[in-house]
């Protein structure tokens, strides 16, 4: 009778340090280890994203080079279309 209640509170006292241990584990991988590594992965996309500028302003234009741009057409209106006009009859 007493070993078996001996058995019981070392299955309890032994399920109680393990609930402990994953409690604080998972507390310091929340507060020290997980703010690292974001903070590690943001400065490697954000060096990645200033090399892809630079690359794309490197590349797209040279000193001297003259681009014309025009207006993009609205892709809604057909072109035999003419524009809507809302008028009012005068008596």
């Amino acid at each position: 009778m007493i070993l078996a209640f001996l058995l019981v509170i070392t299955n309890f006292i032994r399920t109680l340090v393990v609930i402990l241990v994953v409690w604080y584990g998972i507390k310091l991988v929340t507060k020290y280890i997980f703010p690292l590594m974001l903070n590690r992965t943001m400065k490697n996309m954000q060096s990645r994203m200033e090399e892809q500028i630079r690359q794309q302003q490197r590349g797209s234009r040279r000193e001297g080079d003259v681009t014309v741009e025009g207006k993009r057409k609205n892709g809604t209106a057909n072109s035999n279309e003419g524009e809507y006009v809302d008028f009012e009859e005068v008596d």
